[in-house]
Order: C-alpha cells, then sequence, then structure tokens
C-alpha cells in the first residue's frame, strides 16, 4: 500500500523535491540550484532542460534517502516559480528558447505601448493583474515575435506553451500532458478569472494563437500519470503556483486569512473568499486555488529582486578558513550586493573590521539597520565594527552593500574575507 507523497518545488534558483509521510511529516529532502543567465541587464533566463534534469535529479535522490520505491508513493504533486515562460516542440518535448523569468523585464516597452493604447483598465477586470511585463502574457508575445520561425509553428499546433508546471507535467508525462492548474494560469495576463477561461481578447491584443495555451484544471486531481523517470506509474495530482501553495499550506483557508513568506521576493496573499475583489491600491486579484470544484480568490502584494541584486554567499569565517566567494557579475550604473555570513559575533565582528563601505545595512532577525558613510571617511573614523555587529547570533546574517561599481567592490570584499579569515583563531 502506497505510503508516501512526493512534493516537486521547482523555485526561481533550485529545484527541490521533499516526501511526506501519511502523517504529513517529511521523510526525505533533496534540493539542487541551477544556473541564473543574464544575456543582458534586466534579462533574466533559465534553461529548460536544466531545470528539468535538476528536478529529476532530486526526485531520484529523495526516493533513495527515503530507500523507497515508486510503488510506494501515492502520487506526486508540482509547485513553481510562477510566470515564468516556457515554450516547446509538442512532439520532441525540446525547448524553443530559454525560460524567460518573472524576474526579466525585456517587455517594459510593450507594456507602456499597451498602456498608451489605454488596455490597463481592461487587463485588469479581465484578469486581475496590473498590465506589467512581471506576467507571462508579454513575454510569450516578445519569443513569438523574436524567435525564428515559432509563431508559423505555433499557429499549425507544433509549439507547446506553459508556465513551469506546464512543462515538468509535460516532461514528466512523456508529452502525454499540456496543462496548467488555475492558479497559474491566472498570474499569465491571458486568463479570465470571471469566465475561467483563456481571455480571446487578450490573445488576439497580443497576437497569441490559442492552439499553444495549456488546458486548464484544477489544483487537486489526478491529470495524468507519470511516465518518465524514477516516478514512472505514479499519479500526478497536484498542482498550484508557489505563492498560492504557501498560502494553503499556511492553512489560510478562510476570507481573511493571510500569509507572507520570504524566497527570491516577498509575497503577501491575503484569502478573499469566493468572489473576486479588485483593488484600488494596485494589489493583484488572483486566483487562490480550485479544490473539489470550489475556486477561492486572494489580494497580493509583492515585494522581489531584480537582478541588479547580487548575491554573494559566504560559507563561515570561523569554521572555514579558506573562503570560497561565490560572485554574480552584472552590468549597470549601480549595484546593491548581499552576501552571508555563518559563524556568529566574532565571525561578523572580524568581517566588519576589515570593510571599508559607503553603505551598510545590517538585517539582523528581520529588522534592518542603514549605516551611511562620507566616501571620504577612513576606516579608523568609522563606527566601530562591534557596534555594527551587536546582536549578531550563531546563525545567518545578511548584510547588504550599495556601490557604484560591482566590480571594485567585490575585489574589496574577497580582500576582506581574507583578511578576517587569516584572523580567525585556529
Amino acid at each position: 500500500m502506497p505510503e508516501f507523497v512526493v512534493a516537486l518545488d521547482q523555485g526561481t534558483t533550485s529545484s527541490r523535491a521533499i516526501l511526506f509521510d501519511h502523517a504529513g511529516s517529511i521523510r526525505a529532502l533533496a534540493q539542487r540550484e541551477f544556473e541564473q543567465h543574464y544575456p543582458q541587464p534586466g534579462w533574466v533566463e533559465h534553461d529548460p532542460t536544466e531545470i528539468w534534469s535538476s528536478q529529476a535529479a532530486v526526485l531520484g535522490e529523495v526516493l533513495a534517502r527515503a530507500g523507497i520505491r515508486a510503488e510506494d508513493v501515492a502520487a506526486a504533486g508540482i509547485t513553481n516559480q510562477r510566470e515564468t515562460t516556457v515554450v516547446w516542440d509538442r512532439t520532441t518535448l525540446q525547448p524553443l528558447h530559454n525560460a524567460i523569468v518573472w524576474q526579466d523585464r525585456r517587455t517594459a516597452g510593450l507594456i507602456d505601448q499597451l498602456r498608451a493604447e489605454g488596455l490597463e483598465d481592461e487587463v485588469q477586470a479581465r484578469t486581475g493583474l496590473v498590465l506589467d511585463a512581471y506576467f507571462s502574457g508579454s513575454k510569450l508575445a516578445w519569443l513569438l515575435d523574436h524567435v525564428d520561425g515559432l509563431r508559423d509553428r505555433a499557429e499549425r499546433g507544433e509549439v507547446a506553451f506553459g508556465t513551469i508546471d506546464s512543462w515538468l507535467a509535460a516532461r514528466l508525462s512523456g508529452g502525454e500532458l499540456h496543462v496548467t492548474d488555475i492558479s497559474n494560469a491566472s498570474r499569465t495576463m491571458l486568463y479570465n478569472i470571471h469566465e475561467r477561461d483563456w481571455d480571446d481578447v487578450l490573445l488576439d491584443r497580443l497576437r497569441i494563437p490559442r492552439a499553444m495555451m495549456p488546458e486548464v484544471r484544477s489544483c487537486s486531481e489526478v491529470y495524468g500519470t507519470i511516465r518518465e523517470g524514477v516516478l514512472a506509474g505514479v499519479p500526478l495530482a497536484g498542482m498550484a503556483g508557489d505563492q498560492q501553495a504557501a498560502t494553503f499550506g499556511q492553512t489560510c483557508f478562510e476570507a481573511g486569512q493571510v500569509k507572507n513568506t520570504y524566497g527570491t521576493g516577498c509575497f503577501l496573499v491575503l484569502n478573499t473568499g469566493s468572489t473576486p475583489t479588485h483593488s484600488a491600491n494596485r494589489l493583484l486579484t488572483t486566483v487562490a486555488w480550485d479544490v473539489g470544484g470550489s475556486v477561492d480568490y486572494a489580494l497580493e502584494g509583492s515585494i522581489f529582486m531584480y537582478p541588479a541584486v547580487e548575491w554573494i554567499r559566504y560559507p563561515g569565517l570561523a569554521s572555514h578558513p579558506q573562503h570560497e566567494l561565490a560572485q554574480r557579475q552584472m552590468d549597470g550604473p549601480g549595484s546593491l550586493i548581499s552576501f552571508e555570513v555563518r559563524g556568529g559575533v566574532d565571525a561578523g565582528r572580524r568581517l566588519l573590521d576589515h570593510v571599508q563601505l559607503m553603505t551598510l545595512a545590517v538585517s539582523l532577525g528581520g529588522v534592518e539597520t542603514l549605516i551611511q558613510h562620507p566616501s571620504s571617511m577612513t576606516h579608523a573614523a568609522m563606527p566601530r565594527a562591534d557596534r555594527l555587529a551587536a546582536g549578531i547570533t550563531d546563525g545567518l546574517v545578511r548584510l547588504s552593500v550599495g556601490c557604484e561599481d560591482a566590480d571594485d567592490l567585490i575585489a574589496d570584499l574577497e580582500q576582506a574575507f581574507a583578511a578576517a579569515s587569516a584572523a580567525a583563531p585556529t
């Protein structure tokens, strides 16, 4: 008798698989990061093949860690980064371009054009969303306009579009499934949340062939059977966008209940019940979920990081004297660099003793303090490092640095890490 369910958690920077037992306890977890691509400033892409391979790999890892086989799994479900846009060949399942990620801003000009044409109110009335490059619709329109032959092939029914849930469902099913769920569909700027169908007016305006759109299903049903990989034979039986899934997971089942979660971005989602509620303050009206034929809606507010943000992860000064600095180089007139330190007060103090910064934001327990220094201030005249490090505990400390030249600051940080590591006790 199958005793487990598997969740595929496909995020913006990593793919995870989580194995749950009948009591809802986590029995095994595996995670892999994948590469972020930045072809131009403001553009963010993922390789759909790498997303699939990383997700398939963690599925294998999680079953191996638990010592179980596919026949022990009752069902699998998908939760995913939303809005990220993929197009693929229906026959070969090969992607026809890198996925355009939800953070990507290349279609801002098209959005401005649509706004000038007076489409903003109509988009909000039909989809619940504001007119923005964040959503899938303009990204798909860009692909159809810029990938040679894609529009003709799409009109002939040879090409499939989907968000990441659709892409994974297609790969898991060996191409049998071209589906999405209503929560992901509601994030495309192409789905009418009142009629609960793809909106022909918006499809026509963006010149998107309806033939390439996935079938919209509920969030909880058996869509089909997995044919590929270690879960072959297991039903695929659940899909939801990551923020809607988080809202459900935080048990916000009733109107008025709200969650706020932190990942690549920060997302607040308020359950508004069975009726869409439109915001006068540019919050998003979105579908929360459809479970058992009952549709709930939500209001959402978002704060998300753009590619101008750099993440530098430092594994720990006290315990890793031979530091490794993972960095992401970006072009642009200014940059924000964030880095993480583990090792407690002493590790944080040693680092801060060696860093000369114009602007330092220290986040401790979710409270951020901003310290600014004139560029002419000498290191000796800076506030003492122990004042900056006050409150640092054994755990994660995140510091954000504003600068004009990311390359110079990265070089300075590398020197500071080296100096601080040299000062670490052996």
